[in-house]
């Protein structure tokens, strides 16, 4: 379980916005952003307009989860006919987002 201040810290990276909505509109290299909501720890939200008139926008929201870590809420909208690419590309930003941290072994 990560704390909001540990998903912020990920989500709120230039190069992760860009590949993730890389992901959704289906390019195969980073898109530019413009962040358009922060409320840091809580709102973070994001829009592209890619080559070919592809548009697009991400939000994720972090909330408490109640004692079952932080509950994590994202939306997307794009302006592409077929939704698949868009779903993969959310299914890995939440798998990413939800990932163990790798810490490197060190005895104390």
């Amino acid at each position: 379980m990560k704390s909001p201040p540990e998903l912020w810290e990920l989500a709120d990276d230039p190069g992760r916005m860009q590949a993730w909505m890389a992901g959704l509109i289906g390019s195969p290299g980073p898109i530019p952003v413009e962040v358009i909501d922060r409320d840091p720890e809580r709102v973070l939200a994001w829009r592209a307009n890619a080559l070919g008139g592809a548009q697009a926008r991400i939000a994720i929201e972090l909330a408490d989860g109640g004692g079952f870590g932080t509950a994590v809420e994202i939306t997307a909208q794009h302006s592409l006919p077929d939704p698949g690419a868009a779903i993969a590309a959310l299914e890995g930003l939440l798998d990413e987002l939800g990932a163990a941290e790798r810490r490197p072994y060190s005895r104390g």
